[in-house]
């Protein structure tokens, strides 16, 4: 029987060393490539056609949610599996309607995170049960005050709120996103508004506090 051929997306090497070791004890998994950043995993994928794409979110540069928007517009239907530090609660909802089929976070054991890549390569989606049990409860609640204020910032302001947390200037947002500092102000400007905050200050303040509270920093 061949094996499936699994691509590593982290840019922790010794992340991807160790996910490599654990897939090469299995019978039917092995690591044909690797990649460190967005533009090296279009790289791989383009050139390898794995099977199963095993990723994190936190890229240097553009970010995870954007390779997995990317690879869909690319045409690639390869199963994604993120695997990331980045809460569930915030996360994993995105980076299913993303395109992901999957989203475990890195803390689980190596045999449930082998368990989430085989359920993705079957066709199903895995989240743990608690984001399952979430989902279900999100959706018959009636009451809409009960979500979190973030859940109102695109996929892209919440990176950029995070990046503004994580103590990241302007222009550094703006070249790791590939996008202009006019278009960072107008991201900032929205995010105020939609997070009810009345300066700058209490932008950064707000930012800060919700990375520490997620342990992004």
């Amino acid at each position: 029987m061949s094996s499936t051929r699994v691509v590593l997306i982290d840019d922790h090497p010794v992340v991807r060393e160790g996910l490599a070791m654990s897939f090469q004890q299995t019978d039917d998994l092995v690591v044909c490539g690797e990649a460190s950043d967005y533009y090296e995993a279009l790289e791989v994928i383009d050139e390898l056609q794995p099977d199963v794409a095993v990723m994190d979110l936190s890229l240097q540069g553009m970010g995870g949610l954007d390779l997995i928007k990317t690879l869909r517009k690319k045409g690639h239907k390869l199963p994604i599996l993120v695997l990331s530090i980045h809460n569930e609660s915030f996360y994993a909802e995105r980076a299913i309607r993303a395109g992901a089929q999957g989203y475990i976070m890195k803390q689980e054991k190596t045999e449930e995170v082998i368990k989430a890549v085989r359920q993705v390569l079957q066709g199903k989606i895995y989240v743990s049960r608690e984001l399952s049990d979430s989902i279900m409860y999100k959706f018959f609640d009636k009451n809409p005050s009960s979500d979190s204020p973030l859940d109102r910032l695109t996929d892209r302001e919440l990176e950029v709120y995070q990046l503004i947390g994580q103590g990241v200037s302007p222009h550094k947002i703006a070249d790791d996103l590939c996008i202009s500092i006019k278009t960072v102000d107008s991201y900032r400007a929205r995010i105020k508004e939609k997070l009810n905050l009345k300066s700058g200050t209490e932008l950064l303040q707000s930012a800060i506090q919700w990375v520490q509270s997620q342990d992004l920093g």
